[in-house]
């Protein structure tokens, strides 16, 4: 029987960066999900302040020279891979010079959102779905790992559904109590049609606080779990509120078989609409 895949993305991981709740789990779950039986891809952005002489990042050059248009503008695409050989696994990147050249992850050295993160976040999902066609690897799941990841979800249910490469493939989002203070670009609704979206999705995100944000990327995604042991109040609502496949806040050794399970059936088992 043929494995199952799952592609595994995450807004930071360690040891590439700090150790935080999602840079822990982005490194924990791809690795027991791998011991449970199941194939493994694992990508995240390569800000600057990775070192990669240390962590030993090199470029994979027949994945790279794509260009990206975003917001009309196109932008290279570089796929740089490293090993945790302890987890005897590979990390791919995603780097871009406009994007993630800079020193910092997602906000400056004054702790100030990045006002161009909603294009940083389209440019990384869509750099992670074409580097894995190049990798003629058909992901059955994708399991995003913070907010960062999340339009991912509209990636694969709007854009590439078209996509027989996709055409099967199901999106968890992962929660976890981070989030951003300063409400995206006004003009991402915009951006997201000049990516192809319809009018109406693109509507859904004239609000562009993280509830909001948050909210209609749970509403597009086909499972969602939990990675914070106690959500703060407005995750929890929006949570609650959903109606798809869930898997509640799990202890760290029974994470491996619950998280596993759980792929299965959000493989298996389709939504009811």
């Amino acid at each position: 029987m043929e494995k199952k895949k799952v592609l595994f993305i995450s807004q930071e991981i360690f040891p590439f960066l700090p150790k935080s709740e999602i840079s822990s789990v982005a490194r924990r779950l791809p690795q027991i999900t791998q011991e449970e039986g199941k194939e493994i891809r694992v990508f995240t952005p390569r800000y600057g302040v990775i070192n990669e002489r240390r962590h030993q990042l090199h470029e994979v050059i027949r994945l790279s020279g794509l260009n990206l248009s975003i917001d009309d503008q196109d932008h290279p695409l570089i796929i740089k891979v490293a090993s945790v050989s302890a987890a005897k696994m590979q990390v791919y990147f995603i780097d871009n010079d406009d994007f993630f050249k800079r020193n910092t992850t997602l906000s400056d050295d004054n702790n100030v959102f990045f006002k161009d993160n909603d294009e940083r976040a389209m440019f990384f999902c869509r750099g992670v779905l074409e580097t894995v066609k190049k990798l003629g690897w058909q992901p059955d799941v994708i399991h995003c790992n913070g907010w960062f990841t999340g339009i991912m979800a509209l990636y694969i249910k709007h854009i590439y559904n078209k996509d027989p490469h996709f055409k099967n493939t199901k999106v968890v989002y992962n929660l976890f109590n981070d989030s951003f203070d300063v409400p995206w670009d006004a003009r991402f609704a915009e951006k997201l049609q000049m990516d192809g979206f319809s009018k109406a999705i693109a509507q859904k995100f004239v609000d562009t606080s993280f509830e909001n944000i948050t909210k209609v990327f749970i509403e597009n995604s086909d499972g969602v779990s939990i990675s914070a042991e106690i959500l703060d109040a407005p995750l929890q609502d929006i949570y609650d509120a959903y109606s798809g496949h869930k898997l509640d806040y799990t202890v760290e050794e029974n994470q491996s078989k619950a998280f596993s399970a759980f792929f299965d059936k959000v493989i298996d088992e389709p939504v009811l609409a």
